[in-house]
């Protein structure tokens, strides 16, 4: 028989080779034209004022993909969870399986809640949805 460790090796070898590979092909055939405006500082559809050292963007955007990315992972922690749900509850049982996923919902919450309430999570509506809203046109 062979060794397992081989084929975790060549998949290895190979994650890092297609990459790697697709870098150096690209840099070869791409052409170099340099101009300004490759160069200069874009942040998020901010026009940057000043040097590069007092870039002046909104931060909301930052925020935004950091609340992106939390609730993100825990789409990809929860959703192994619900598939393993019901045999899990078989072999070990509900409390053993629940409360966990109860605890970690309950910390997002918090989470969720903190961020609200600092604002990273503003609900702002719209001048168009608001005018007329109370009227039944």
């Amino acid at each position: 028989m062979s060794n397992p460790w081989i084929a975790i090796g060549a998949l290895a070898v190979v994650a890092l080779a297609i990459p790697i590979a697709m870098m150096v092909v690209s840099s070869l055939l791409r052409p170099s034209v340099p101009e300004q405006g490759k160069t200069a500082t874009y942040e998020s559809g901010e026009v940057p004022t000043g040097s590069s050292q007092k870039i002046k963007f909104n931060i909301q955007y930052y925020m935004v993909a950091l609340l992106f990315v939390v609730f993100d992972i825990e789409t990809v922690l929860i959703f192994p969870w619900t598939v393993i749900y019901r045999d899990a509850v078989g072999a070990v049982g509900m409390p053993k399986i629940l409360l966990p996923m109860v605890g970690f919902i309950g910390i997002l919450a918090v989470g969720l809640g903190w961020a609200w309430r600092n604002g990273a999570v503003k609900w702002v509506r719209s001048p168009r949805a608001t005018k007329g809203a109370d009227t039944y046109e």
